[in-house]
């Protein structure tokens, strides 16, 4: 069994169709930070996996985004290190007919607000291979580092998502990660 992975995180790319100067996601499975501009570094808003090439991946983010289920937020604010939901999203809603008719009546702007928040992440990519467990538990390891970060940083990340931790019968893992630029959240060593 793996005790240890080096985890070398590149990027930024921009996200596909949106990324401006930046170079395309590459055609490759793995771990993935969704991030924005902070201070001289990127500060994470999310990670994410797919066993499938990510551009592939991010094209079923967008269609998601674009239909109101995912939260969206206000770029700038995020590029401050604050959370400022300019949507919360369908799949967290109580009521889902009448969060379905604002979302209906808001649409324009909405998409407007996502079309912006996609040209402003950057994102950084790790290929670690294909096993779902490892990628399920490191996702999982960086958004619980996430949630730990001093106020205000901590409120930025959204809460609720699908995380697959380590069982208690697993053996640890000990996630080794580098990245030329600085990555506000993510500790150089993390036990996955």
């Amino acid at each position: 069994m793996i005790d240890r992975i080096d985890v070398e995180w590149l990027g930024p790319f921009g996200w596909p169709k949106f990324e401006g100067k930046l170079k395309p996601v590459p055609q490759k499975p793995g771990v993935y930070l969704l991030t924005v501009e902070y201070q001289d570094g990127y500060l994470i808003y999310a990670a994410g996996i797919t066993r499938r090439p990510m551009p592939k991946r991010f094209r079923e983010h967008t269609r998601e985004y674009m239909n109101g289920i995912y939260n969206l937020l206000d770029i700038v604010a995020m590029q401050s290190g604050f959370r400022k939901e300019v949507w919360h999203g369908l799949w967290m809603g109580k009521q889902p007919l009448k969060k379905l008719a604002e979302y209906k009546e808001r649409k324009p702007e909405i998409q407007k607000a996502v079309r912006n928040q996609l040209a402003g992440f950057r994102i950084f990519t790790a290929d670690i291979g294909t096993e779902p467990r490892i990628l399920e538990r490191l996702e999982a390891a960086i958004m619980d580092a996430l949630y730990k970060q001093p106020m205000p940083l901590r409120d930025v990340p959204d809460r609720g998502m699908m995380l697959a931790p380590r069982w208690p019968s697993e053996t640890p893992i000990v996630s080794k990660n580098k990245c030329s630029a600085t990555l506000f959240g993510l500790p150089a060593c993390l036990e996955i």
